[in-house]
């Protein structure tokens, strides 16, 4: 495995015996082929999460298991379960085990049961795949966000962290245009073997190309030992405690609660979206073009955040981004033409998907090396409560015959909550300003 300089985890010192920081990594060939690797593999994942979307209306009408809108809500939900799961473990693991060997990991794991998901013979054996899928969808991100945070310079850790979170909506505008052209022709099945695709291509380009950039800890454990024996206290302890106590505590619950607003009205509309079109009066094609919009508007997010967020600050971008989404949610309520649906559409999935990628970019950002992908997983995964409750609540809202709108109000008010928490990290981080960073580039918060 290949250590680069800032790999190794950083010691807490006495001031009689400081060490040097760490040289900033340099960003070569090598470090960009592993961050397209990753960027492929985050593709991937999002087609993963957005196929179910594209699928709904056919798993309901044709495959005769028997699901209303709620159960169908319920199965949506399996996948978020799991990767709530895999994202609050997965960060811990890379921190703990080395992020290469995590990615590939839940690469495999999220291709291989989205597969057997075109096998299944029923509507709990289908939620079942999807909840083990999810598993490895929830642990990528986070761990390949970790990985290509260190192989980067921080001053380019915000713009690259958001430019690799493009790839979500780039693998759903993928599953949106696939599934256009392929349902209707092979069944709703063959958009689950797509998956194979990430299995046999991408998977052996990162074992290929994926450099391990920290010391898993049982490697570093005689290097802490040799520390306490000349008067050093070691490393600072890692793992979910650290994050929940002092310095990191109130900006820690804070990052999870917006994420949680933020997930649930991202993914209840990437989940919903195509349905609601039809219930709206569209065809299946049209209700995906919709879907396509959305998705599209992300990818435009994902570059305009990682602009933004490299001029403004991506607390500040994300707090103007999540304001924006609900907004245009909102205008949707109101009936307006079809122009204006699709333009909604873009700025939904611009403020959205564009907010996630600003949290993700901010954590990666405040927290030191030994920790960031614990961070990274612990945002993530309880942020994935929102998305285990978005495909739920827009289906008891259907069933209740609530309408249409009642899903688009309640994607908006998300978004409105994430925009007043995300003022609240601001104004936290600002508080915090009197502290100086970290020997890693992280502040501590």
């Amino acid at each position: 495995m290949n250590h680069t300089p800032s790999a190794a985890a950083p010691e807490r010192s006495t001031p009689e015996a400081a060490l040097p920081p760490a040289p900033a990594p340099r960003f070569s060939k090598q470090s960009a082929l592993a961050v397209l690797v990753c960027w492929l593999l985050v593709v991937f994942d999002g087609y993963d999460l957005i196929v179910y979307g594209t699928v709904q209306s056919s798993l309901i009408s044709e495959t005769g298991w028997g699901l209303s809108k709620a159960t169908a809500g319920t199965i949506g939900s399996m996948a978020f379960v799991g990767m709530m799961i895999g994202a609050i473990f997965a960060g811990r693991m890379a921190d703990s085990w080395g992020r290469r060997r995590t990615i590939l990991g839940c690469a495999v794991v999220f291709s291989v049961f989205t597969i057997l998901c075109a096998f299944a013979p029923n509507a709990a054996v289908f939620g079942a795949l999807r909840l083990l899928a999810g598993i490895g969808l929830g642990g990528l991100v986070p761990s390949a966000n970790a990985l290509v945070a260190e192989l980067v310079p921080a001053k380019w850790r915000s713009t690259v962290a958001t430019l690799m979170m493009s790839g979500v909506p780039i693998g759903g505008s993928i599953a949106a245009l696939v599934g256009i052209q392929m349902i209707p022709v092979f069944g709703w099945e063959s958009m689950f073997l797509m998956a194979v695709l990430a299995l046999v291509i991408v998977v052996p380009l990162g074992l290929k190309y994926l450099p391990e950039t920290l010391a898993p800890l049982s490697a570093t454990a005689g290097t802490a030992s040799k520390a306490a024996g000349s008067g050093r206290t070691g490393q600072e302890p890692s793992g979910f405690s650290s994050l929940l106590r002092a310095p990191y505590l109130g900006i820690s619950v804070l990052f999870a609660v917006a994420t949680i607003a933020t997930l649930f009205a991202w993914y209840g509309l990437g989940t919903w979206l195509p349905n609601l079109m039809q219930l709206a009066g569209y065809n299946l094609g049209s209700a995906l073009t919709f879907a396509l919009a959305l998705n599209l508007g992300a990818v435009a997010g994902s570059v305009i955040t990682a602009w933004a967020g490299t001029r403004f600050g991506p607390i500040p971008t994300a707090i103007a981004a999540a304001a924006v989404a609900a907004g245009a949610l909102v205008v949707l309520v109101l009936g307006p033409p079809v122009g204006v649906v699709y333009f909604m559409l873009v700025l939904a999935g611009v403020g959205t998907h564009g907010t996630q990628c600003l949290i993700i970019a901010a954590v990666a950002s405040h927290y030191p090396d030994h920790l960031r992908g614990t961070a990274l997983g612990w945002a993530l995964g309880t942020g994935r409560i929102g998305a285990v409750a978005a495909p739920q609540v827009g289906g008891l809202l259907l069933a209740a015959g609530l309408g249409v709108s009642s899903n688009f109000l309640a994607f908006a008010g998300a978004a409105a909550i994430a925009a007043v928490l995300l003022a609240a990290v601001g104004l936290k981080l600002k508080s915090k300003l009197s502290i100086s960073p970290s020997p890693t580039g992280a502040i501590n918060v």
